[in-house]
């Protein structure tokens, strides 16, 4: 069985979404110095690299990542490849290629280059879902949206209708993965991945690496 890994390593110098913390990783203890162990401290913001979001990120009294259904983060991911033209994933999209109604799909998108060229910080034309697109998946019942850029909403928007459109119906959403190493032969190949999403269970938290 091929084990691909889609998570993106934190540094200094991995993107972070404009106005969250950057990655700070210093030593903490240091057996140079003296110290009986190496220790570090890493300080970064909970959406930083691959994440995933609980409904109170933008839901006000939404569960948090501690609630989240341990199901919808385990079994077979659908990785639907879109053409570098696209920048938008709207709802013609979806309905044109997410016909075996998988209950996870992780969009393998340009973005994913993106995190070979960190040196250029944050990359704000990224591809993102649009909200009618959203609300087709989950009428469609998935249980779990991933993409590969730090979030599934347009650049800068006011009002987050993607992010509600999920979170509100219960709908797990990864952010932050990087999908170039999965095979892909086709705009719309739909590669199965028996592949099982591990993170960090910070209760009480928004986000969770």
């Amino acid at each position: 069985m091929q084990v691909y890994d889609v998570s993106v390593p934190l540094s200094a110098n991995t993107p972070t979404y404009p106005g969250d913390p950057s990655i700070a990783i210093k030593h903490w203890l240091r057996m140079a110095k003296g110290d009986h162990a190496n220790v570090s401290r890493i300080d970064f913001g909970l959406h930083s690299g691959t994440h995933v979001d609980a409904p109170a990120h933008f839901i006000e009294g939404g569960a948090k990542v501690g609630s989240l259904p341990i199901d919808s983060l385990l079994g077979e991911a659908e990785v639907i490849e879109v053409a570098p033209h696209i920048d938008v994933i709207d709802k013609g999209f979806v309905a044109a290629n997410c016909v075996s109604r998988s209950p996870r799909v992780l969009f393998k998108t340009r973005n994913s280059l993106f995190w070979g060229d960190t040196e250029r910080g944050f990359h704000e034309d990224y591809v993102y879902i649009d909200p009618e697109a959203a609300r087709w998946l989950v009428e469609s019942e998935v249980k779990l949206v991933g993409i590969d850029y730090l979030s599934v909403e347009k650049f800068d928007s006011d009002s987050f209708p993607t992010h509600l459109a999920f979170l509100s119906r219960g709908v797990v959403i990864v952010e932050g993965l990087d999908l170039r190493a999965v095979p892909a032969d086709s705009f719309a190949c739909r590669s199965k991945l028996p592949e099982a999403v591990a993170m960090v269970l910070l209760l009480g938290s928004y986000c969770a690496p």
